[in-house]
């Protein structure tokens, strides 16, 4: 399973399929199935979710502006490399050796994902 696949599936459930990028990927890692995807459910509340998933921690993470916080909430690795990979899925086109911009850049689009698969973000995420 794709690492964007993870993150779904941990918010929505195992049933959730979503495609990482909003048109075909390039070099689409394990990301199969030439369906569109649809919606994976509607208006999942996203916040409450990843909320409950911090709590179950036992660090201060903040989902709602680190994608490394979001990650270690969800028990997803979080290293570098898993960075670069999510950020190959998502179609990152920067530097991935720029870590701060690229964790900028994935935080927004898993945010952006999310919302166009069905999940209700708070207001103050929403790019």
């Amino acid at each position: 399973m794709s690492i964007f696949g993870k993150i779904m599936s941990s918010i929505f459930g195992s049933s959730a399929s979503a495609t990482p990028a909003g048109g075909a990927a390039a070099g689409g890692a394990s990301a199969g199935g030439g369906a569109a995807a649809a919606p994976a459910a509607a208006n999942v509340d996203v916040a409450p979710i990843l909320d409950a998933a911090v709590a179950a921690k036992k660090e201060k993470l903040d989902w709602k502006h680190s994608i490394v916080d979001l990650m270690k909430a969800l028990d997803i690795d979080s290293s570098l490399s898993a960075r670069k990979e999510l950020a190959k899925e998502l179609g990152y086109s920067g530097d991935t050796n720029d870590s701060a911009s690229m964790n900028i850049w994935l935080h927004k689009q898993v945010m952006a994902k999310l919302a166009a698969n069905g999940g209700k973000l708070p207001p103050e995420i929403k790019h």
